[in-house]
């Protein structure tokens, strides 16, 4: 590792929400081995957050239709820049960093310093111990959904492909994410913010990098696919995507509610059907 590398500031800004502090607290264990990293929380609920092993806590309070995840990332990043971070790397609460995941988005940055950098992210089983990490590294098989470079090296997105950008794991030097603008935070509950930060990126020329060996291992816990405990949010994040960006994001879930009968297109929007759908009955996860 190079000199420019090794010294680069780096914060971890992490979002987490009550449902997901346990999640927290085994990410915050695998980066307190990293001295030069400023690890910050920023807990989106109305109560303080517990205890935590973290260098700072901010607090987000959420908003009326939601978390306000958008909101958090900015203040996170806000925070990070203040300190002195030159490099900020945002992991989302339920996820653990793979060993090389800090080396390869600095080791990325320094290539791609004008860039918003994405590695891969692997989704682990239940009962999977994240404190093994030799186990992490035999375990990583990366969703297939995303690019999945060799490691130690980084590949451009094309233009169709900024709509795959997942903000649970994605680093971005100061400089860059000041000229970004940061989330849009008109977005509030699940869905939405992080392809309109995507779509950002694109219309403003800003390079997304797809960083190999940067893995990130999502920790499991219960959720529901379409996400049925989300669907209002998708439809109001939806429609306040396709006001700024001309198009719906989210399709493939709307789809899925579509053939339930729980949504309906009606020519210019998607809609509820009126169907009671039994939504509640069907979700499996609160968050």
């Amino acid at each position: 590792m190079n000199g420019a590398v090794a010294t680069t500031p780096v914060a971890v800004v992490s979002l987490c929400s009550p449902p997901r502090a346990a999640h927290l607290r085994n990410q915050l264990a695998a980066l307190g081995g990293h001295a030069d990293v400023e690890r910050i929380v920023v807990w989106i609920d109305d109560d303080d957050s517990p205890s935590l092993d973290a260098d700072r806590i901010l607090r987000v309070d959420r908003g009326p239709a939601g978390l306000r995840l958008a909101s958090a990332r900015n203040a996170g990043a806000a925070a990070a820049i203040a300190n002195g971070a030159a490099l900020i790397v945002f992991l989302d609460a339920d996820c653990v960093p793979g060993p090389d995941l800090l080396d390869r988005y600095r080791a990325a940055a320094v290539d791609h310093p004008d860039a918003v950098l994405a590695g891969p992210v692997t989704y682990l089983s239940s009962g999977f111990d994240v404190s093994n990490r030799p186990a992490l590294r035999r375990a990583t098989a990366p969703h297939a959904a995303r690019p999945n470079p060799p490691d130690h090296t980084t590949q451009i997105a094309a233009d169709e492909e900024y709509p795959l950008f997942w903000s649970l794991s994605f680093a971005v030097s100061a400089s860059t994410w000041v000229r970004t603008g940061g989330f849009h935070e008109a977005y509030e509950g699940y869905g939405g913010e992080d392809t309109d930060f995507a779509f950002t990126l694109r219309s403003q020329g800003i390079p997304l990098v797809w960083v190999g060996g940067a893995h990130a291992y999502h920790q499991y816990h219960p959720t529901s696919s379409p996400p049925w405990q989300h669907l209002d949010d998708i439809l109001r994040n939806g429609a306040r995507f396709a006001q700024r960006w001309g198009e719906w994001p989210m399709t493939g879930w709307l789809r899925a509610f579509a053939e339930e009968g729980a949504v309906e297109w009606d020519g210019s929007s998607w809609r509820r059907s009126g169907v009671d759908c039994a939504v509640s009955a069907r979700s499996t996860s609160a968050d």
